[in-house]
């Protein structure tokens, strides 16, 4: 099956990416939507030590391989299944097992950077920026990082202040001039994903019909 519409979702960390992907799913189909998580392509450190691998900044472009990413996604785009990576987050590698992706009619790939990449860009139909207040984010990076990667309140604090911040307003916060479309307050707004949904649906109905 050859994918009819890729879908980048950007927006700054814990701004409701996830969400507002999980509702397009909803909307659009289980069976028609493919989502790929740009989070699975950082890179596999396990050559460093641990104490190097806490170093790394991981909200710079460079933390990701988006050369893998790539190469996958034009695999997807021409009908062909991929093996996306499992990256564990408590480690910073790249599990030895990966999980087997079969290509579906719109494929969502989700990640805090996806904009940035003019490469990846190019390849969209719809590119949608997540946007969410900078207070928001941060309370939810908090409880989602201790809960999910065991880590304390303190060393949150610490990464967000000295890489998380500044790379947003780098590199995620100037990506929104290259998005379509705009969602502020994420998965909650309804009315945008809504319409997001309608363009989506009926890309796959023309695609349908001249198929026909």
């Amino acid at each position: 099956m050859k994918p009819v519409a890729l879908v980048g979702i950007a927006g700054g960390t814990c701004s409701g990416k996830s969400l507002v992907s999980r509702r397009l799913i909803e909307q659009v189909g289980e069976d028609r939507v493919l989502k790929i998580n740009q989070d699975s392509y950082y890179r596999d450190l396990r050559r460093m030590s641990p104490r190097q691998r806490a170093r790394v900044n991981f909200d710079h472009p460079d933390a990701f391989a988006n050369d893998e990413l790539l190469r996958d996604l034009d695999r997807l785009l021409t009908g062909e299944p991929i093996d996306e990576p499992i990256y564990n987050y408590v480690e910073h590698i790249r599990e030895t097992k990966s999980e087997r992706r079969e290509p579906k009619p719109v494929i969502i790939l989700e990640g805090i950077l996806v904009l940035e990449d003019r490469a990846l860009r190019e390849r969209m139909n719809y590119k949608v920026y997540v946007d969410e207040d900078a207070d928001i984010r941060l309370a939810r990076r908090i409880r989602r990082d201790e809960v999910e990667r065991g880590r304390s309140a303190q060393s949150i604090l610490n990464q967000y202040e000295e890489s998380v911040r500044p790379m947003h307003l780098q590199f995620v916060e100037t990506s929104k001039r290259y998005a379509d479309i705009i969602i502020p307050r994420g998965g909650e707004n309804l009315a945008a994903i809504e319409m997001l949904a309608n363009h989506i649906r009926a890309l796959i109905g023309q695609s349908a019909t001249a198929g026909a």
